[in-house]
């Protein structure tokens, strides 16, 4: 597969979420910035429909929606990026954070915990901590 067309976003080998399936939009930001502040519309908006995508595959699709099913508006992920003065850093920061949810949303779940055994050693280490602690507190109380 080629490598991803600039504005497309690529998650990892192979997978690689088209431009046109991400949608921009750009408003004024608040924060530092002077009088420019109110003339550049530098806070960066971008809106993933995931509901929608051809992008991923079915399973991947299915696991990332269950996962962000509390971020989805209508279907669609959207992040937000206001910290910087530019715009183009802002698009920047906006992209960094979709593809990291994305690939947090599509790692595969972890393996289960394999049930194991105190050893006999830590038994015994806890039994002989929890008497001495009886021992202190033992001593503590006065003769009635």
């Amino acid at each position: 597969m080629p490598p991803p067309a600039g504005d497309d976003l690529a998650l990892r080998p192979g997978l690689v979420v088209p431009a046109a399936e991400l949608s921009w939009r750009f408003s004024r930001s608040s924060g530092p910035g002077g009088q420019s502040v109110n003339t550049t519309d530098s806070r960066v908006e971008l809106t993933y429909d995931l509901a929608a995508s051809a992008a991923l595959p079915a399973p991947l699709k299915a696991r990332a929606l269950q996962r962000l099913e509390g971020r989805l508006v209508d279907g669609a992920v959207v992040v937000v990026a206001s910290e910087q003065r530019s715009q183009l850093r802002n698009r920047e920061a906006a992209r960094a954070r979709l593809r990291d949810l994305l690939l947090e949303a599509t790692a595969p779940p972890p393996r289960p915990r394999r049930a194991t055994r105190p050893t006999r050693g830590s038994v015994e280490r806890r039994l002989k901590a929890k008497k001495a602690r009886s021992d202190v507190k033992r001593m503590r109380r006065g003769e009635d």
